[in-house]
């Protein structure tokens, strides 16, 4: 087909445009940066005066301004990290609760690795339990991909009479105190392995009182075999538990007899968690 003689529009040049100019990078990071140093170097200067600071001593020891300080201070002060009384200052709640947080993380940190070295010394899944305020509190449980643990199906503080972990711990009470436990938490089946009623569990808890050991077959997870062995932690009872698999029952002992060795080369190591 033919084209017209119309001549193309012309097309309108567009002049670029110029572009924005950056934000200049804000103040408020480095201030925001040197503020918190100056802060930390001001609380450090708190904690090494157990008698208190007054403002002025503050500012010289940290090299700060007076009125800088004295800022800082206040800021503090209102965010509970200091506390004034008669013109000096003092290190506040607010770090007491970030010193207990941070022992909490290391009395954790301790026992992790303590389970982590018992796991691989007896070669089988490692339990430690304590029973505190009338309950029973699982701290930790250290096992492996190809030795894995017994999984919590059931609530473990509602079937201690089922697991050796819990039956090590009830052992370890009065009976005032077992019989307590088990009207809150009644015997009932797990599995049909499970002790049938309260009545013969407490006869296996006393002759257990004296026993260094305690163990169950198939009574929580059937399949597994369970022992326990109980902890002197204090005045609060304590166990240390191992599973294995039911057809490697033979291992049981030699393993439990492995852990006992463990706990006694690492005499009070667990104690600190009984907080957590």
């Amino acid at each position: 087909m033919a084209t017209t003689g119309t001549a193309p529009a012309s097309r309108t040049a567009v002049p670029p445009q110029p572009r924005s100019p950056a934000p200049p990078a804000s103040p408020a990071g480095a201030t925001l940066i040197g503020s918190v140093q100056r802060a930390m170097r001001l609380l450090e200067t708190v904690a090494g005066h157990e008698h208190g600071a007054p403002a002025k001593q503050l500012a010289r020891e940290t090299g700060l301004a007076l009125p800088t300080a004295y800022h800082l201070l206040r800021t503090l002060v209102h965010e509970g990290y200091l506390r004034r009384d008669r013109g000096l200052f003092f290190l506040g709640e607010a770090v007491e609760r970030l010193s207990s947080s941070g022992a909490r993380q290391k009395r954790r940190s301790t026992v992790t690795d303590t389970l982590a070295r018992w796991r691989d010394a007896v070669g089988a899944p490692v339990y430690y339990a304590v029973y505190h305020d009338g309950e029973i509190g699982l701290v930790g449980v250290a096992d492996t991909p190809a030795a894995p643990a017994v999984e919590e199906w059931a609530d473990f503080r509602e079937t201690a009479h089922a697991h050796a972990l819990g039956q090590c711990l009830l052992a370890q009470l009065d009976e005032a105190a077992r019989r307590d436990h088990l009207d809150r938490y009644p015997v009932r089946p797990v599995t049909p392995y499970t002790v049938r009623d309260a009545h013969s569990l407490l006869r296996r808890l006393e002759r257990a009182r004296g026993s260094d050991m305690v163990t169950e077959r198939q009574e929580y997870a059937l399949g597994t075999v369970c022992a326990a062995i109980p902890l002197t932690v204090g005045a609060t009872a304590a166990s240390v538990a191992v599973s294995l698999p039911v057809h490697q029952a033979e291992r049981l002992l030699p393993v439990v007899q492995r852990l006992q060795a463990e706990t006694r080369r690492l005499p009070g190591s667990l104690a600190l968690s009984i907080s957590i």
